[in-house]
């Protein structure tokens, strides 16, 4: 009996280990432009923390800054015991509504990974917003990471639920 290629698999119940070297293929190397931090949790539809998520961020505006990086614009994290992850990232020139980073969610049960994006919240062009404009109004705050006092953002990822995190899909 032959076995099918399906599209897509859960990454459970090891993916830490078994993609250390994926995770440390996209530490970044020092910059000299000012860096820009996106820390949050990930949590499940109860509220609860997922410590086996990997999330992948993809920043266009970093490519130029990142040159330097094994892999420009592109990071790989894996979520902590209790579903914490930060990226590091170098700050965008000027945002004017387009996303900081985009995201690829991998996480035990989900069979297809999820796809979203994080806005800054003093982007002063967050109105004018091409994919902001698709989503409806009353959801936009779950893609909006909130500035914090020491210049860091706070953004987390609800898989479901009040609040749930807006997962586009893209052809």
């Amino acid at each position: 009996m032959a076995c099918k290629i399906t599209t897509s698999q859960t990454i459970g119940p090891f993916p830490h280990e078994g993609w250390r070297w994926a995770f440390d293929a996209t530490i970044a190397s020092p910059s000299k432009s000012p860096t820009l931090v996106i820390e949050g949790t990930v949590l499940d539809g109860d509220g609860e923390p997922i410590n086996d998520a990997v999330l992948e961020a993809w920043s266009p505006a970093a490519a130029v800054d990142d040159a330097g990086h094994a892999i420009p614009a592109f990071r790989r994290v894996p979520t902590g015991d209790q579903g914490e992850f930060s990226f590091e990232l170098p700050r965008p020139r000027s945002p004017q509504g387009e996303p900081v980073l985009y995201l690829t969610l991998f996480a035990r049960g989900v069979l297809k990974h999820q796809f979203s994006a994080a806005f800054l919240e003093d982007d002063a062009s967050l109105g004018q917003s091409a994919l902001l404009a698709q989503v409806p109004a009353e959801r936009r705050v779950t893609l909006i990471a909130k500035k914090l006092a020491d210049g860091r953002y706070r953004w987390d990822v609800r898989m479901q639920g009040e609040l749930e995190t807006v997962f586009f899909d893209y052809e």
